[in-house]
């Protein structure tokens, strides 16, 4: 699984708007037209939920990489059949979609829906951080705007029909809405849970009869009612499944946003420099994440890409990434130290500087603190210089957890202002929980866990979180911090046992 880099006549360019950062090797004309449909796609979800427009921090927007066709999706993902998709991140988020896809038809979704739902994911996560949604909403406000078309005279139309799932309804409803709104995603499976989740968003949205339901359920939820409970709220789950088939065999309605509603909004676009475009593959599995062997074994072709640019801060970062991925802790200090004299506010550099020296120190079993201590100055350098970046203060927290030693209110401060920097971040999240509970706060413990309990995609994390709550609800808050401190000493006994460094 070499990375070869990217072949130096490529045309990449790098558009910035106010939440998005977009690499793409296409024209500068193409690439910001892109960048400026999701910037507007931004605004029309803060327009219509009313949240406020200002930008992220220069640390924070979401990251797209434009890759040349599914195929390159699915590569980078590591399985089929995925035609794109989206990591949600403290330290900036990122999305992979392609650039070469059929649009969307009756079965195909098309690139500019794959990304819409994505982000979707990021705006509802990182602006209603604290509300637990259940997972068919969770899907289903996500594919009630994947369909979004903005049309050449400006208008956008929300709300089209996702006639990509209309498969999932060839036989009538997927699941019943008892089992949809009994919790369960396994037994709701794919269709019910992105099909029937559509459709019961957007008849909750449309169906003037039904006006206020979706808040009243959402309510419930997030008081802590059992599932089934919380959905009296929706009516009773047989009538509203005769309710569903009636109004999916109406035809469904959508609304359209008129002509200047939401403007056409500033795109920077510039080209990438040749180091850049040749670390571009390394920097797209590095932030994609790899496992310790994926990274031994892009390590060598990342140095031969990175050789010729010792000047570079981004592709010295680039490559400092890519070492410490690896378990190269020097050579990883030695790459950040380059992008630091190439760029005195290199917060990555410094970023990297301090995690791979925590790295070194914890291989060589270092106890001395004021060693640490000397560690943590390059956190605070990078806090310094963007003090709304997530990533410094999460690796500064975690260099006392790396140390054994006692945290201070400063050290805790520091990862809440990760969290509300990042809230999408479900490991960050997981991070505050736990530091929580050491303080005995099982309340707010389990009020942080709610959102991740409840994701639709069933991974670690999201067993762990219900695992937890079901441990506060029924034994207390020591007993799940217990049962966390045995989570995450087995996944670390398990990443050691694969190679991990």
């Amino acid at each position: 699984m070499a990375c070869w880099p990217v072949a130096a006549h490529a045309e990449w360019q790098e558009a910035r708007t106010a939440h998005f950062v977009v690499y793409s090797d296409d024209k500068p004309a193409a690439v910001s037209h892109f960048a400026e449909r999701l910037e507007r796609f931004d605004r029309l979800l803060r327009h219509l939920t009313n949240m406020p427009t200002s930008p992220t921090g220069p640390a924070n927007p979401v990251t797209v990489y434009v890759v040349d066709d599914q195929s390159a999706v699915a590569s980078l993902a590591g399985r089929a059949n995925v035609a794109g998709f989206y990591i949600p991140r403290a330290g900036g988020s990122v999305a992979f979609v392609p650039r070469q896809m059929v649009q969307e038809t009756a079965n195909a979704i098309g690139a500019e829906a794959i990304l819409f739902h994505e982000y979707t994911h990021h705006f509802m996560l990182s602006n209603w951080a604290d509300a637990a949604f259940p997972a068919w909403f969770v899907e289903g406000f996500a594919e009630f705007f994947g369909p979004t078309r903005m049309k050449p005279d400006g208008s956008i139309e929300i709300g089209r029909p996702a006639m990509y799932r209309a498969d999932a309804f060839a036989d009538g409803l997927p699941v019943s809405s008892a089992t949809l709104l009994g919790g369960n995603a396994n037994k709701s499976g794919v269709d019910g849970i992105y099909a029937q989740g559509w459709l019961l968003t957007h008849m909750l949205v449309f169906d003037a009869s039904r006006k206020g339901q979706l808040g009243s359920y959402m309510d419930a939820i997030n008081a802590g009612k059992p599932m089934l409970e919380a959905a009296k709220a929706l009516g009773e789950p047989r009538q509203l499944d005769r309710d569903l088939s009636a109004y999916m065999r109406r035809g469904m309605r959508y609304s359209t946003l008129p002509t200047g509603m939401i403007p056409d909004l500033p795109v920077t676009v510039r080209a990438l420099r040749p180091g850049e475009v040749a670390m571009m593959r390394t920097q797209q599995r590095s932030k994609k994440g790899v496992t310790p062997e994926q990274a031994r074994q892009m390590v060598s072709a990342a140095r031969r890409a990175a050789a010729p640019y010792p000047n570079d801060p981004a592709v010295q970062v680039a490559l400092a990434e890519a070492e410490y991925d690896a378990g190269n802790y020097a050579e990883a200090e030695a790459a950040a130290r380059r992008a630091i004299a190439a760029d005195a506010r290199s917060v990555d550099g410094y970023l990297y500087l301090g995690m791979a020296r925590v790295g070194a120190a914890q291989a060589g079993k270092v106890t001395d603190p004021a060693q640490w201590r000397d560690i943590r100055k390059s956190f605070l350098a990078a806090n310094g210089i963007d003090n709304d970046a997530a990533e410094p203060l999460v690796e500064f927290y975690k260099s006392y957890r790396a140390a054994g030693t006692p945290l201070t209110a400063n050290t805790r401060a520091a990862l809440m202002r990760a969290h509300l920097l990042g809230p999408q971040d479900p490991d960050v999240r997981m991070l505050v929980a736990a530091d929580l509970l050491d303080q005995g706060k099982a309340a707010d413990a389990r009020k942080m866990l709610g959102p991740i309990a409840y994701a639709p995609h069933r991974d670690d994390n999201a067993a762990l979180a219900a695992t937890l709550i079901a441990t506060i609800d029924k034994d207390g808050g020591p007993a799940a911090l217990a049962k966390w401190r045995e989570a995450t000493d087995q996944g670390r006994k398990a990443a050691k046992g694969a190679g991990a460094g």
